[in-house]
């Protein structure tokens, strides 16, 4: 019988190991979820495929020839996340004590390594079974080479590669050449997708023949092909495996060389209760005392439910590195009437149906729907074309037909219905004239809720949870240049990934909502505030705010003039011309020509240039002063006076921004295209971008904001006498706070005193060192001690909040907002002491700004109510932090000034007065 050479593609898994599971650390705090991730997959693997030669090859450190060839070679990859880099030896170590002799060559890359022992086993008469999650190596596939994908559980032979991408293995570097590799940056054919790269290789067989017949293709793809015609032979040599390398200095044969080795048990023992691997170490434990070698065989299904148990911390996960099990699956395409109807008698009758929509765009306010997804039971599911657009495409029903046929269970709101961020799919039937309705439940915001620190897109879920592998938009899509517009997917593959995405919600939920259903806390967040919070969100950004474009026009030319004089003071304090944006010159002109001190360096060595360093040589020298006050004009010109007139929508004339809801752990909202919530207002020409955030004639903008809202939640939470009784005595809390200090009364502090507090005051909260406090305040690190030390002997709860809080958050690994939000910190035992500081400092933040959040999402969620109720007028327009922007008519003014603080007010009791203040104006700045 032939014998094989197992060879595993250790840098393809390491960071799909990394994403793939939980954020896994030992009790010290280590990072240990890509070492679990790759035993876990060597140990499958050597039991699923037997082999008597093996090894496990990565990538070594250093330039390639393919960087000597084309220097953007993986120019756009990020470098390798802390937590990841820090797994790098163990995973080595356990690597080589599981037996796998481990191969990395200096200058040439894992794939050329694999390429050529490839090669190299069939000279001596062996087979090769290379597991990889790389596509590029579909060209080593032939009669002695087979792939598999230990994550999709794939095989591929020279079948499986024509039935995968088109052509045969032989044309793969020819297809890539055409389509680009967006992974390594290696630009193919713009607009050629993997569809029209399969067509012009089977037309003209080759790449050679693609090129000499590039005359005859029409099009601005033949156009684009013609303008591509000098890079495609560097393009082929750096999509090419090299199967020739010299690893003479590396191995001798592959008999000789990569014979399985027995298990190291002594390093594996030693591993295994390292980074608290307790099931492996009982079956390590167990097979010493019989005898046998556990470590050879595959995870257990003990191990494999053990993962949380073993090193996670945080909540319980479901779902690990494993390949899913093949899942039983009935995907319709609904193509006519009688179909349709039979699908809206099932969602009728159902408890709670997934439902999703595939689209033009992810503007949700431009998108178009393309197809509709349902899915009532686990493993059914059905997808409704509806603006499908290519050739020979078969009939899809009319989109007015199925809008209308749907539109009543739309918008009802006895029928439950589910989705992966449904906010976006709610924009998309608003743009059709439905308003969606019956929402329940959101997996986005289940996972948001249950572990705000993970991501929470499906894919992640679907592996993390149900292990499972899902279609990605990219395989069905293509990426970059090549990427094709979801109308063009043929219908039957878009059924497969659009049915799929409502099957997998249906089955996420199911996988998840039981965590938030059975913890009261967890529940009351999901179900009182995220869920309505999203509709509300939904509501706030169809309303847009109104832009005064002419108003922006002439600060942005006030601001490109005043650059300009500040580019002559730098020309001046330089003593030459300079280009102000170029890292290179102003270090040259800063620390060569001008010999200021370095204060850090780049990566490479070189001395930075950063915000940072600017700001610490602002203190002692004036140029670096000039060019932070430059910077921050040029970011004020060039993402909002100059971008925002152009982010007016056309159709309704204002500006919509995005609300993403599940990023921050604290549950605060992020605003995006464009950011709402991080105009610079410390400057004058900062605050005058509000000046353009205008009323419609008729109409007036109303601000409401918590007055002081993290210290009141402070007082709260700590329960401090001092801080409780300011509070409700109506006192100023900074002038207060002052007066317990410095130990004067409240009638005799001076401006200067209540400064002190107040820096003080927000300090603390947010874990200011005496250090932190000192460089704030201008005075001496011991003087900063002595306030603090004073500060804490006044207000002697808070001290001790603080102290409870840091060994609550270490040992739960969490710590908790006023209504449950539970605010996971990853980093609260890790051993580098900068990044376990930063969490203790969030521990005692996170509360403070995570109730903050809930309060401001409250409120949304009871203006909106009234003013659904009443049949208001006025709407909301922006959410800011802890304020809250409203668009009201003039008829209405007088009723929410009266009526909004005191919505505000009573969304909840706390021991402290929650105070909300209003402005009124014609203006955003106005209302300040």
């Amino acid at each position: 019988m032939q014998k094989t050479l197992l060879l595993v593609d250790g840098s393809s898994y390491l960071y799909r190991a990394f994403h793939a599971l939980p954020d896994m650390r030992n009790a010290e705090g280590a990072p240990t979820g890509a070492l679990y991730g790759i035993i876990n997959m060597l140990r499958r693997l050597r039991n699923d495929y037997p082999a008597s030669y093996i090894a496990c090859i990565f990538d070594a450190k250093g330039k390639t020839f393919r960087d000597d060839l084309y220097a953007e070679y993986k120019a756009t990859r990020k470098s390798m996340p802390e937590d990841l880099a820090l797994q790098i030896e163990p995973i080595h170590a356990a690597v080589r004590a599981l037996g796998w002799p481990i191969l990395m060559v200096e200058g040439i890359e894992a794939d050329d390594v694999i390429g050529t022992l490839g090669v190299r086993a069939a000279e001596e008469g062996l087979k090769t079974i290379v597991s990889t999650g790389d596509k590029d190596m579909a060209q080593l596939v032939n009669d002695h080479v087979t792939l598999v994908n230990t994550m999709s559980n794939e095989t591929m032979d020279r079948a499986g590669v024509i039935g995968k991408f088109g052509v045969p293995p032989e044309r793969i570097v020819d297809y890539l050449s055409l389509i680009g590799d967006t992974v390594d940056n290696v630009p193919g054919v713009e607009k050629c997708g993997p569809k029209t790269a399969v067509k012009w290789l089977t037309q003209y067989d080759s790449l050679d023949g693609v090129i000499a017949n590039a005359d005859k293709i029409s099009g601005v793809v033949g156009e684009n092909l013609r303008k591509a015609l000098p890079w495609l032979p560097q393009a082929r040599v750096l999509v090419t495996v090299k199967t020739d390398c010299d690893l003479s200095a590396h191995m001798g044969t592959i008999l000789e060389s990569l014979t399985v080795q027995p298990n190291d048990n002594a390093a594996l023992r030693e591993i295994f209760t390292r980074y608290n691997f307790r099931t492996w170490l009982r079956e390590l434990d167990a097979a010493s005392a019989s005898g046998a070698d556990a470590a050879a065989k595959p995870a257990s299904a003990s191990a494999t439910g053990a993962v949380a148990a073993d090193a996670a911390t945080g909540p319980a996960q479901v779902g690990l590195f494993d390949a899913s099990a093949a899942i039983a699956k009935e995907y319709e395409t609904v193509l006519t009437e009688a179909q349709l109807d039979a699908w809206i008698a099932t969602i009728n009758a159902a408890k709670l149906t997934a439902v999703d929509t595939e689209t033009t765009s992810l503007v949700p306010m431009q998108a178009q729907l393309v197809g509709i997804s349902l899915c009532c039971e686990a493993g059914r599911a059905a997808y409704i074309p509806v603006a499908h657009n290519y050739q020979d495409m078969p009939a899809q029903l009319p989109r007015e037909l199925v809008l209308a046929r749907l539109k009543p269970w739309l918008e009802d709101d006895s029928k439950p219905k589910l989705g992966q961020n449904l906010k976006y799919d709610s924009h998309i039937f608003a743009n059709q004239g439905i308003q969606l309705r019956g929402i329940v439940h959101d997996t986005l915001l289940e996972s948001y809720v249950f572990e705000s620190h993970r991501t929470h897109d499906m894919d992640s879920l679907a592996l993390r949870h149900l292990n499972r592998t899902t279609i990605s938009y990219t395989d069905v899509c293509g990426k970059g240049a090549s990427q094709i517009g979801f109308d063009q997917v043929e219908i039957g593959r878009a059924t497969d990934y659009a049915a799929e995405d409502a099957d997998v919600t249906l089955a996420l939920h199911q996988a998840m909502w039981p965590q938030v259903e059975n913890d009261a806390k967890l529940r009351y967040i999901y179900e009182k505030i995220e869920v309505p919070t999203s509709v509300v969100l939904q509501k706030i950004e169809r309303n847009g705010v109104l832009i005064d474009a002419a108003i922006l026009a002439t600060q942005s030319n006030e601001l490109g003039k005043r650059m300009l004089e500040i580019e002559q003071q730098a020309y001046e304090l330089a003593g030459q011309p300079f280009n102000l944006n170029s890292p290179k010159q102003l270090g040259e002109i800063l620390f060569e020509k001008l010999q200021l001190p370095v204060v850090k360096k780049t990566p490479s060595g070189t001395p930075s240039t950063d915000e940072e360093v600017l700001q610490k040589l602002a203190e002692d020298y004036p140029l670096p002063k000039i060019l932070l006050d430059y910077r921050g004009l040029s970011k004020l010109k060039s993402t909002y006076t100059d971008k925002l007139p152009k982010m007016v929508d056309p159709t309704t004339g204002r500006v919509h921004t995005n609300y993403a809801q599940a990023v921050a752990v604290t549950g605060r909202l992020a605003s995006n295209d464009p950011n709402l919530q991080n105009i610079p207002i410390r400057t004058a020409e900062g605050r005058r971008i509000r000046e353009a955030f205008i009323a419609p004639p008729g109409s007036t903008i109303v601000s409401a904001d918590y007055s002081q809202i993290e210290l009141r939640i402070m007082a709260h939470i700590s329960e401090d006498a001092n801080m409780l009784k300011a509070f409700a005595d109506g006192e100023d809390i900074h002038r207060a706070t002052a007066a317990e200090i410095f130990g004067v009364g409240l009638g005799d502090v001076t401006s200067e005193q209540r400064r002190y507090a107040k820096v003080i005051n927000f300090g603390l909260i947010y874990g200011m060192s005496a250090f932190g406090l000192a460089g704030n305040l201008g005075i001496e690190r011991s003087a900063a001690q002595m306030y603090i030390d004073k500060y804490f002997q006044r207000f002697s709860s808070v001290k001790q909040y603080m102290d409870n809080t840091r060994l609550e958050a270490k040992s739960q690994g969490y710590v908790e907002t006023v209504f449950g939000r539970r605010l996971w910190l990853p980093e609260i035992n890790s051993p580098n002491g900068p990044r376990r500081q930063g969490a203790e400092r969030a521990a005692i933040n996170a509360p403070m700004q995570g109730t903050a959040a809930d309060l401001i999402k409250l409120a949304m969620i009871s203006v909106q109510g009234w003013i659904e109720r009443d049949g208001l007028q006025s709407k909301l327009i922006m959410q800011v932090h802890d304020e809250l922007v409203m668009e009201v008519p003039d008829a209405e003014l007088a009723l929410v000034r009266e009526k909004l603080p005191e919505l505000m007010k009573n969304v909840a009791e706390l021991k402290v007065p929650l105070i909300a203040e209003v402005g009124t104006g014609k203006n955003w700045d106005q209302a300040h």
